[in-house]
């Protein structure tokens, strides 16, 4: 449990370092807000799912603005923060059984989907600042490493 409690904590930084970045170039250029929203939407899918609730008719792709995805970052943390207060080691044993964007029914544990959550962000963020650093701006320094120094 501690390991995922700093996951999510790092998610969280990571998370609000992207929100500010993107807000402070004045070209907003509509693929990195896209590639982040995506990042969001798909954190509350999955928050949504271990909740035991249906996600079926939440985006997991969707064209939202900076602000959209501010509120997303709280929303998504305070949802996340109430989620794992609660669970116990035991708990993340537990398999979830949800329905994917295509139809399709799996059982997962706990455990697997706060790991996937947590690695699907960081591979989306390192591509936001892959492109951030080819359209000539300073990529975010979200490493692991840097979050816990």
């Amino acid at each position: 449990m501690k390991n995922i409690l700093k996951l999510y904590e790092h998610l969280n930084w990571a998370n609000q370092l992207i929100l500010e970045k993107l807000q402070s170039i004045e070209d907003k250029n509509q693929e990195l807000c896209h590639l982040f929203s995506h990042v969001l939407h798909a954190e509350k899918v999955w928050i949504t799912r271990l909740r035991g609730l249906d996600s079926s008719r939440l985006p997991i792709w969707s064209e939202v603005d900076l602000e959209v995805c501010a509120g997303l970052i709280i929303q998504n943390k305070e949802n996340l923060t109430m989620f794992l207060t609660n669970l116990t080691n035991t708990d993340l044993d537990r398999l979830i059984s949800y329905t994917n964007s295509k139809g399709k029914e799996f059982k997962n544990s706990v455990r697997d989907i706060l790991t996937h959550v947590a690695l699907h962000g960081q591979y989306h963020r390192g591509q936001i600042n892959s492109r951030l650093r080819a359209v000539g701006f300073e990529p975010v320094n979200i490493d692991f490493i840097t979050f816990v120094r």
